[in-house]
């Protein structure tokens, strides 16, 4: 069945209901324009248009200021196009935020420029980069402290030897995992119509009653990065690592891995370290899934960390 064309030229989409009663829910080479009228949901945004076109937009973040000084949040909110209480939010947090989405890098970069007038620490992404998977992350099981370099190795016993000028970001942070889980349980039910037909003798009969129940597990981690990719030369998990190097030091996993973060401290002298992501953020950018968030803000507190020791355009 042909869609009807609007009079902009966009291609109103039918709802997901209407795609699955006609056993067309798949993938189709359909051009959506940002205005246009997508199902029940009403307009697309020109942000959502340029995603859904596969558009790689380019998104401007900043570092919140040490001090909200006096009319700096009327600026910033002037050059960015966004009302003042929005601005006031973005300026006022603790990590780095996305403060607009551009179709071009130019727009992009002229808009950071800016924003570095103001004294801000302002960087520049495409919206590929904060997405891009990880090509094989190292995740260190155990650790050996040599004399200079430190090695660490995975559950496969494959190392990786660092030198201790090579970490620029020493990066802890947090990840919560929600998992459900359905149990059965069986009770003793009492049957109304059976003790009727019985003429009044109590019948009692087994029902099975199911119900899902949720947990939260939660793992920190620590990530290193030396100054030549947001992604991190090495990962390691709580939950996931042998302190046993630590030697007389063990205690529990999070007094451990605390230990450790402070020997890697010792190891790295000249890297940056930070701490923010022990707390739960989200993300500024569209369609992010929970997954989605770690990985980006650690992105952008990377390319916040390099604007700042190394200043200049961050694409």
């Amino acid at each position: 069945m042909p869609f009807p064309v609007s009079q902009t030229g966009s291609i109103p989409l039918p709802s997901f209901a209407l795609w699955q009663e006609r056993g067309e829910l798949r993938s189709a080479p359909l051009t959506i324009l940002p205005e246009t009228w997508y199902g029940d949901m009403g307009p697309l945004s020109p942000m959502a248009g340029m995603l859904m076109t596969g558009h790689d937009m380019v998104h401007v973040a900043i570092a919140p200021p040490d001090a909200l000084e006096a009319g700096l949040a009327e600026k910033v909110a002037a050059i960015v196009n966004k009302d003042l209480f929005g601005t006031r939010l973005l300026l006022g947090g603790k990590i780095p935020r996305i403060v607009g989405h551009y179709q071009t890098l130019q727009t992009a970069e002229s808009i950071a420029q800016s924003l570095r007038s103001l004294g801000l620490v302002a960087v520049v992404c495409h919206d590929s980069e904060l997405r891009q998977p990880s090509s094989g992350r190292f995740r260190a099981h155990t650790l050996e402290l040599g004399a200079g370099e430190t090695t660490f190795r995975d559950r496969g016993r494959q190392a990786r030897v660092i030198e201790a000028k090579s970490v620029f970001l020493i990066l802890k942070g947090m990840v919560q995992t929600h998992t459900e889980k359905e149990t059965t349980s069986t009770r003793m039910k009492f049957s109304l119509p059976a003790t009727v037909l019985t003429g009044g003798i109590p019948i009692w009969r087994r029902v099975e009653e199911k119900s899902k129940n949720q947990s939260v597990q939660t793992d920190c981690f620590v990530r290193l990065y030396d100054r030549k990719s947001p992604e991190p030369i090495v990962e390691i998990f709580q939950l996931d690592f042998d302190y046993s190097g630590l030697g007389a030091k063990l205690a529990s996993s999070l007094e451990n891995l605390n230990t450790l973060v402070m020997e890697l401290r010792d190891r790295f002298p000249e890297a940056v370290f930070d701490s923010r992501l022990t707390e739960h953020f989200g993300v500024d950018v569209p369609f992010a899934t929970p997954g989605d968030e770690i990985e980006i803000n650690c992105k952008l507190i990377y390319l916040c960390h390099q604007a700042v020791s190394s200043p200049g355009p961050s694409v």
